[in-house]
């Protein structure tokens, strides 16, 4: 008997993530495969196009391979990928730069004077806080230092648009990548002038804009092949991995919350229309004409625990390093954490900040340091949702994916931080449900995108500790 599948394609920051699911959200197969990082001076931080590539081709390989699936059990294949990569192309789409991704700091001192000038200006249209994560803050630096490859480009593209362009030969984007490089006005659905005058480019050097739903047929056929698929199988062009994850888990509705903490981290969610702080402390990034997701991401998620992991205890498995922190009383007996190793995002977009321990004693030991880095991650979470509560209200409901959702440790310590009850899905590939839904969608096989909380695997809900919850 055939089976009715989808496949979504997670394009993540350390790897792609190809993901096969049947129609009500099961896993069937999965396939991941790692993306190498490139530091070529301090603060920099690239990846090969050419390597994303092969990367997402051989995923979709394999999980088809391990899943044993025909190609006409096949529906079609939806896109998830991460914001903010930018890559400068020459006229047949080759790359002429590496990927120049979210992490990479290059252009601390362009966003700084930004912010001095027109910056503010600029995020009230794009609700794109400005900070060097962002292409617009990338092009002013590469405009500045004369950068040989932003004068030699004929297009610039994210990571996305090199892929689709690569094996569609068409080059297009969807609203919720659009948004994330400060470029495009998030109240007209178009690029914004304004801001491509400033960064001297061409909006025919960008891509044509067009909704998640946008169906792509006719890949190279060498690409299909090598992928096991008809060249006829539908790609849906999808989103940006945060609004993907929020609808793969179900947090659509007003006052549904969604937390992801993975190596980076953002609390998110959804509204009707375009809404951005005062403060310029959160995001507003369309996903549709009528719906944005507003939030506010983290530089400092699991990345920090791999940090003191390898000062405190490499030899540990991090699930064993989980349990230290369960050994030792909310509020580490009196550290507190600032986790901002990594610079930070929301809401302090600040990609100087520094991180601190502070309260420290001599009766202090690893399992201290381990809790007081996690109730610090977490209280960042927290303060960026206090951000968000100015903007939508506080939640109602408090869903998690990531990682870090497979540990009951980390859980409910968040959720005696937040007071609330948390929801965890049963499944961490949130993102990837999210694109295989809109590619479902997209050719008619489900009829709204509201459905999928009829078809989501949730695992449990933690209860938070009322006595904890005080102290925190």
């Amino acid at each position: 008997m055939l089976r009715e599948l989808v496949i979504g394609l997670d394009i993540g920051t350390t790897s792609v993530k190809a993901v096969i699911f049947n129609l009500k959200g099961k896993l069937i197969g999965e396939a991941e495969k790692l993306i190498t990082f490139h530091y070529p001076q301090s603060g920099w931080v690239e990846q090969d196009p050419y390597e994303i590539e092969r990367s997402a081709i051989l995923a979709i390989k394999a999980v088809i391979e391990k899943a044993d699936v025909k190609k006409n059990e096949l529906l079609g294949i939806g896109v998830s990928c991460a914001m903010h990569s930018l890559i400068c192309v020459d006229e047949g789409g080759g790359p002429l730069s590496n990927a120049l991704i979210w992490a990479d700091g290059r252009s601390s001192e362009q966003a700084e004077k930004l912010m001095q000038t027109e910056g503010i200006n600029i995020y009230l249209k794009t609700g794109v806080p400005i900070h060097p994560m962002t292409p617009l803050a990338k092009l002013l630096w590469m405009k500045e230092v004369e950068y040989k490859p932003f004068y030699k480009a004929k297009y610039f593209m994210s990571v996305k648009e090199f892929l689709i362009h690569k094996w569609f030969n068409e080059r297009v984007v969807d609203y919720s990548m659009a948004a994330g490089t400060g470029l495009f006005n998030s109240k007209t659905l178009q690029w914004n002038e304004g801001t491509l005058k400033l960064v001297q480019v061409d909006k025919e050097q960008l891509s044509r804009i067009v909704p998640p739903t946008e169906i792509l047929r006719g890949i190279n056929k060498n690409i299909a092949e090598e992928m096991g698929i008809s060249s006829q199988l539908p790609f849906v062009l999808g989103a940006a991995d945060g609004q993907l994850a929020n609808l793969g888990i179900g947090a659509i509705s007003p006052g549904e919350v969604a937390i992801t903490i993975g190596t980076s981290g953002a609390i998110r969610q959804f509204i009707r229309g375009f809404e951005v702080s005062d403060k310029h402390e959160t995001f507003c990034y369309r996903f549709t004409e009528e719906y944005s997701i507003i939030g506010g991401p983290t530089n400092n998620g699991g990345i920090v625990l791999n940090w003191i992991k390898g000062l405190l205890g490499p030899q540990d498995s991090y699930d064993e390093l989980l349990l230290e922190a369960k050994k030792v009383k909310p509020g580490a007996e009196g550290i507190l954490f600032l986790p901002y190793v990594n610079g930070e995002r929301a809401p302090v977009w600040n990609q100087k900040a520094k991180g601190n321990f502070y309260g420290l004693s001599i009766s202090h030991k690893k399992e201290h340091f381990v809790r007081a880095v996690i109730e610090g991650i977490n209280f960042n979470i927290y303060q960026i949702g206090k951000s968000l509560e100015k903007l939508a209200g506080e939640p109602q409901k408090i869903y998690v994916n990531g990682g870090v959702s497979k540990s009951p440790v980390w859980i409910q310590i968040m959720a005696d931080i937040f007071g609330k009850e948390i929801h965890v899905a049963k499944t961490h590939h949130s993102a990837a449900w999210g694109a295989a839904w809109t590619a479902l969608l997209a050719i008619d096989k489900v009829g709204s995108f509201e459905e999928i909380k009829e078809n989501l695997p949730m695992g449990k809900v933690i209860i938070p500790n009322e006595d904890n919850h005080k102290i925190y």
